[in-house]
């Protein structure tokens, strides 16, 4: 379903009563990748999923958004649906925005899967190689697409965002999320690799991790059956209490 919140439109699906459930999912992708949770979800919880901002059916925003720009509007969305302290699940470049709709609202739980938000320390060998590229690049003895595929996918404002995205850290301020965090990873991501969980798992009061063994960035979707338990389990008071 297609609203318009604050002159943007969002492409919107609910489903369920109760507390509130929210998805949100990971950059280049849409909310049918969270279909499943929805489906399964939507027997005990009013659950609310949405293709964000400039993916799926939902319109590109007309300025390069921050991450609190997500937030916000994500904000607005939820008090058109009267969606107080809710549940967040979500994936890589989604939990970005719920990192910081936490900071600046009140929410029950998080299940938060290959969570992006913090920068990568690099080798000074990484930075080495990074300087000669760009010196080989500037005499023109590269030439070329450059970066990543989902930049190279990208239009023009969204790949300012995913610039404005990847240089943000969420580091400084993980001590003051409080909220109940379950943390889901895959041994074997590549872009958000399991040393950022552990952080995570470390800096948030509230915070444990679940490890999806011999699986990658995608490991809640290629496991989704586990990941549904998974989360049957974290959520089992949530869902007595409605029963």
């Amino acid at each position: 379903m297609l609203i318009t919140v604050k002159g943007q439109t969002v492409n919107v699906e609910t489903a369920g009563s109760g507390q509130s459930v929210v998805l949100l999912h990971g950059w280049g992708q849409n909310m049918e990748m969270m279909r499943p949770i929805f489906d399964h979800m939507k027997e005990w919880f009013q659950v609310i999923m949405m293709d964000l901002p400039g993916f799926g059916e939902s319109e590109e925003p007309d300025t390069a958004w921050s991450i609190q720009d997500y937030a916000d509007f994500l904000s607005e969305v939820l008090d058109v649906y009267e969606a107080e302290n809710p549940i967040l699940i979500a994936h890589s470049f989604g939990v970005r925005i719920a990192f910081r709709y936490a900071l600046n609202h009140s929410v029950h739980k998080m299940i938060l899967t290959g969570a992006a938000g913090i920068r990568p320390h690099h080798s000074m060998e990484y930075y080495g190689k990074v300087y000669w590229y760009k010196i080989k690049k500037h005499l023109g003895l590269i030439k070329g697409n450059e970066g990543s595929r989902d930049f190279q996918d990208a239009s023009s404002i969204m790949r300012q965002i995913l610039v404005k995205c990847v240089n943000e850290d969420i580091t400084p301020m993980l001590s003051s999320i409080h909220t109940e965090t379950l943390l889901v990873w895959g041994t074997l991501d590549e872009q958000t690799p399991l040393w950022m969980g552990k952080k995570l798992a470390k800096k948030m009061p509230n915070a444990a991790l679940a490890i999806f063994d011999g699986d990658d960035h995608f490991a809640y979707f290629h496991q989704m059956n586990r990941f549904l338990r998974v989360l049957d389990c974290f959520l089992v008071r949530e869902r007595t209490d409605y029963e």
